[in-house]
């Protein structure tokens, strides 16, 4: 909605600034004069002890000396609380006891839509917590008391159940007078030309209400109950209401503990989310089973200067992390960055509370490490640096990574830490203090480490890994070249990204190995979440290419064509590269998880003959051969996989980057 000057003058003149940023400071009384409308605090932008954030009631604006923040009414209140513009301005006319001004017909018409949708997902919400406490609820309740929540903070999250059943929502809700559009309208059902009879989106799953910044029910995140169910969580469809790239579950909750917690902690799943606020810790929130969005990161931005993101510390959880760094680079600023969380390997945030309380949660927060040295510590595990040549290479990959920072002063900056860390990482041995060469000669000598070992063996003195860090996976190194069962699954959805918005939490959680995949990846359900119905392959493309893909996607395109996978180009029929998806994803998780197998194996077998236990090392090889089997089994099913497609010579039409 627009606004008039005059409306907003009016409302700015009846309402000194001070009132409305009173509520969320303490004024210095030392330099404070209020019978001249002078007002002094620490800023609550940024962290300090003196106060240096300044507003003058006579000229409506406040400035930070600081961190250079400045503002009026409005900006204040959707910088720091995270309002859009209306809802900001909204807020003040209240305060000055000014209606709002009423808006044209069709605006007001929408609105009226909007509301009536706000109306029927709260019918939904009440029923689905009825069905939690009703006979049929019974196994979602012992779900729940086993995860160790309790009564309280499921009233508290609205948590519900939604039946085994193709129709009980939507007779209820017809029921209540809601019309099939309207219902149909808030993602409830499933429906369409293809579809004779809608049926209910939602059956036997836990259900989370997510909610908008103004504490309304918008969306539903569903946890299957199956074991056997397509996908173990999925999220409401894109609406009116709900443009999932856009939010952040438990967002309005988070933002009202940010005063007395300082920061906003980003974790990775709905549970977690309640897990932590049972235990104390209210200011989490967690995108929507997806990696973090522009959007997404921009809205903590909004409230905190440093949001801390954590992430669990197996592997996909690493991988995430990196995708996060290469998300939030482009667009620091001075005063705002990022800081990362490891967890244990093989734990979540749920896993850590539920069974050692919150101490050890805090402990990992406190271990948080910034944004630069997680750039540090993902490019020093890529191999040794025993060479010339070597380090040479490490220096201008830093350069490159950093080189994508829009902002000059921080670029500048990021690029002297890394001349500073670089210098530290290869400086002499002669050069370096007592205790540092007491550490098992960790600092390379001559080109080479003292103890032999290489860069990786040293980093954790040098470059300031810890050995925690070094055994979480954070520093395995990742191939430089895509493998071609990843390169068909990212093809696939850029060429036909209709299979993306049919299966969106599946697809979306793919995890890749290659680097420049994850970033491509990252990149694109961004793109995708932003685009939202509107979503086609040329596009995409485009978007894609404005951020620097062009050249690595013609060729992950020459690399599938090369082999004629036929499905994973644009020209295959929908059917077509749907079936092949899903067959490559099936093995794509096959794989992983055989890979996980050996990994376990692998260690299992080193701790049985450290412990000279020959029964389980016997017990463990005999498995670890049965694993390597299925593992030569997979592959040479994708052999003949691939060989079809050299075969079938079904490749023709546009390549990427061409038109006809």
């Amino acid at each position: 909605m627009r606004f008039s000057n005059d409306f907003l003058d009016e409302i700015r003149d009846r309402v000194p600034i001070s009132a409305v940023i009173g509520s969320r400071v303490s004024w210095d009384k030392r330099k404070t004069n209020v019978s001249r409308g002078d007002f002094w605090a620490c800023c609550p932008f940024h962290g300090e002890k003196s106060p240096s954030f300044h507003c003058e009631d006579r000229k409506g604006r406040y400035h930070c000396f600081g961190c250079g923040v400045s503002g009026d009414h409005f900006r204040f209140l959707t910088d720091l609380e995270g309002l859009n513009f209306p809802e900001a301005v909204e807020r003040v006319a209240d305060m000055a006891g000014i209606a709002m001004p009423k808006p044209d017909a069709q605006a007001a018409q929408r609105e009226k839509e909007r509301t009536s949708l706000l109306d029927v997902m709260e019918l939904a919400t009440l029923f689905f917590q009825d069905q939690l406490q009703a006979a049929g609820g019974a196994k979602a309740r012992a779900y729940l008391r086993e995860r160790g929540l309790t009564g309280r903070t499921i009233e508290t999250f609205r948590l519900g159940y939604a039946p085994e059943s193709r129709n009980a929502l939507k007779e209820h809700l017809a029921s209540k007078g809601v019309p099939k559009d309207q219902i149909e309208a808030c993602g409830l059902v499933r429906h369409g030309d293809d579809i004779p009879v809608s049926y209910d989106y939602f059956r036997d799953r836990i259900m989370f209400p997510i909610l908008s910044s103004r504490e309304r029910v918008i969306a539903f995140g569903g946890r299957a109950m199956a074991a056997d169910a397509m996908a173990k969580y999925m999220n409401s469809p894109e609406t009116e209401l709900f443009h999932k790239g856009s939010v952040l579950y438990n967002f309005a909750r988070a933002r009202r503990a940010l005063a007395s917690a300082g920061t906003l902690i980003a974790v990775e799943g709905y549970m977690d989310v309640i897990a932590l606020h049972q235990a104390g810790v209210e200011n989490a929130v967690a995108p929507l089973g997806t990696a973090l969005t522009e959007n997404q990161l921009d809205l903590l931005w909004k409230l905190t200067p440093q949001p801390v993101l954590c992430f669990d510390g197996d592997g996909a959880g690493v991988r995430a992390a990196h995708r996060a760094v290469d998300l939030g680079l482009p667009h620091l600023k001075p005063g705002r960055s990022l800081s990362f969380a490891l967890l244990p390997d093989g734990k979540d945030p749920d896993d850590l509370v539920r069974h050692e309380g919150r101490a050890p949660f805090d402990k990992v927060l406190a271990d948080a490490m910034p944004l630069a040295e997680m750039v540090w510590c993902r490019e020093i595990a890529q191999g040794q640096f025993d060479t010339p040549e070597k380090r040479a290479a490490l220096e201008a990959k830093l350069k490159q990574v950093v080189s994508v920072i829009a902002d000059e002063s921080v670029r500048r900056h990021y690029l002297q830490d890394v001349r500073d860390r670089l210098y530290r990482f290869f400086q002499p041995v002669q050069n370096e203090t007592p205790w540092r060469r007491g550490e098992g000669g960790a600092g390379p000598r001559n080109g080479r480490f003292a103890n032999g070992q290489g860069a990786q063996a040293g980093a954790g003195r040098i470059g300031g890994i810890s050995d925690r860090l070094a055994r979480s996976g954070l520093v395995k190194g990742h191939r430089d070249q895509p493998g071609l069962r990843e390169s068909v699954l990212a093809l696939t959805i850029v060429n036909h990204p209709q299979l993306l918005q049919e299966e969106y939490d599946e697809v979306a959680a793919i995890d890749f190995d290659n680097r420049e995949l994850q970033r491509l990846w990252s990149a694109l359900l961004t793109a995708a979440a932003a685009a939202g119905a509107r979503l086609e392959r040329d596009g995409l493309i485009a978007r894609l290419e404005d951020q620097g893909f062009g050249a690595f996607l013609k060729a992950l395109d020459q690399q599938v064509r090369n082999t004629r996978l036929w499905t994973a180009t644009a020209t295959a029929a929908a059917e077509d590269a749907r079936e092949a998806f899903q067959q490559s994803l099936s093995l794509h998780k096959r794989g992983r998880a055989l890979l996980r197998q050996r990994q376990e194996l692998e260690r299992d077998i080193a701790e049985a003959t450290e412990a000279e236990d020959d029964e389980r090392m016997t017990m463990f090889l005999s498995a670890l051969q049965q694993v390597q089997q299925e593992i030569a089994r997979l592959e040479n099913q994708e052999a003949i996989i691939e060989g079809f497609g050299v075969m079938s010579g079904r490749v023709k039409g546009p390549a990427i980057g061409h038109t006809t």
